[in-house]
């Protein structure tokens, strides 16, 4: 049956291409900025709710009216572009409803909004990476025959195209069903994962996975640019290559970061028949501290900036991305993922099961006040995760 996997590719497109590709990525920018105007006002002024059928039902007279701008472009992406807007407002009346920061959706400047997607290939594009023998090329309604830098195979159906633009880069995203697993042979070994910030990975093995840390280690850079940024005028030609150059730079460690995830994953599934990782809310934990106001009128210490230090630790680690690449391996690879509870995993002893918050010392220091038994923190904590796994996999087994 195949899995859902998706390719990302860099295109090479030239100058005029590149400058069509920019003119379609500005027209969708348009079209989401007015529709969300469109519903804002008409809730305001009548208190009616547009829906995603009444904007996509205008959309015919609005390619009509503006041939040479909405009207040069996919209609199919287009109603994508309304999709997204039809999402994010679906996800803001979710959080109201849960009672959470609610986040009314937001109208989109020219650098929040960087990628249009085609959602079936052949419809307004096509994958032609057979057109050529020698060269891949996508095709894209308005914009022509682009090439692609495909330096791995496509396998299984092309089901959505995207185009994103990443600093001066043009990316291919390509989202493809039926995608042949690609099963490992049995290991007959289990581990527990401990996510941490010195380490990025620990395993009841005791083994240790290192964390490059790429935010910090391009912090001086990333100052640098940022002060160069700030001292440009606001619509300067130089502003704009200084924002570029900022956005180059964050955009180097993203995909340093998404690397070592990658490489980190393998590792693990390459290893172990199950893996049993925390089942963590990261973005609870790198939340801002709440403020504890006192009974002057002031504010009492609330540890905002340890919890904020750690946060941006945890962010630099990337836990969330790791924990996403590993869930796709270990499907592709016929490992078995089990997610526990992670309260209490730290301040259990893995011998006794003794637990209390004075049996760990130090961040990398296990000592139990029942029994005595040291280990190092995380080894300790691996040792549990693994131990709450089993436990599941017996019960789900069981039942």
């Amino acid at each position: 049956m195949g899995v859902r996997r998706s390719y990302r590719f860099l295109l090479r497109p030239t100058s005029k291409q590149a400058a069509a590709l920019a003119a379609c990525l500005e027209s969708h920018r348009q079209l989401y900025n007015a529709a969300l105007e469109h519903r804002r006002t008409a809730y305001a002024k009548a208190g009616v709710t547009i829906r995603y059928g009444d904007q996509s039902g205008e959309l015919k007279h609005i390619r009509a009216g503006d041939p040479d701008g909405q009207g040069r472009w996919s209609f199919s992406s287009q109603q994508a572009t309304l999709r997204r807007l039809d999402k994010a407002f679906g996800a803001f009346f979710r959080r109201v409803k849960k009672g959470e920061k609610p986040g009314y959706p937001r109208f989109k400047g020219r650098g929040w909004f960087d990628t249009v997607e085609w959602p079936k290939d052949g419809d307004g594009c096509r994958w032609d990476s057979q057109a050529h023998p020698t060269a891949t090329y996508v095709r894209l309604q308005g914009v022509g025959h682009v090439r692609v830098h495909q330096h791995r195979p496509v396998k299984g159906t092309v089901k959505t195209i995207s185009v994103k633009r990443e600093a001066s880069r043009w990316l291919l995203l390509l989202s493809c069903d039926h995608v042949p697993a690609q099963p490992l042979p049995a290991t007959g070994a289990a581990a527990g994962i401990d996510m941490g910030v010195t380490s990025l990975v620990t395993t009841s093995d005791g083994e240790h996975l290192a964390n490059p840390r790429h935010l910090a280690t391009s912090a001086g850079r990333l100052a640098a640019a940022q002060r160069d940024l700030a001292g440009k005028k606001r619509g300067s030609k130089r502003r704009r290559k200084a924002v570029a150059r900022l956005a180059a730079l964050h955009a180097k460690v993203r995909r340093q970061r998404l690397d070592g995830a990658h490489k980190a994953a393998l590792a693990l599934v390459r290893a172990y028949d199950l893996i049993a990782h925390e089942d963590l809310h990261i973005a609870n934990m790198t939340k801002r501290a709440a403020p504890r106001p006192d009974s002057a009128g002031g504010h009492l210490p609330n540890g905002a900036s340890a919890k904020s230090g750690l946060g941006r630790s945890i962010l630099d680690a990337g836990w969330g991305v790791f924990l996403t690449i590993l869930a796709h391996k270990a499907e592709s690879a016929g490992r078995e993922l089990i997610a526990v509870e992670p309260r209490n995993t730290s301040r259990t002893c893995s011998r006794c099961g003794h637990c209390t918050k004075e049996n760990r010392l130090t961040q990398a220091e296990f000592a139990c006040a029942a029994c005595g038994h040291t280990a190092h923190a995380d080894v300790n904590a691996a040792i549990n995760i693994l131990r709450a796994g089993l436990a599941l996999r017996d019960a789900a087994e069981a039942a």
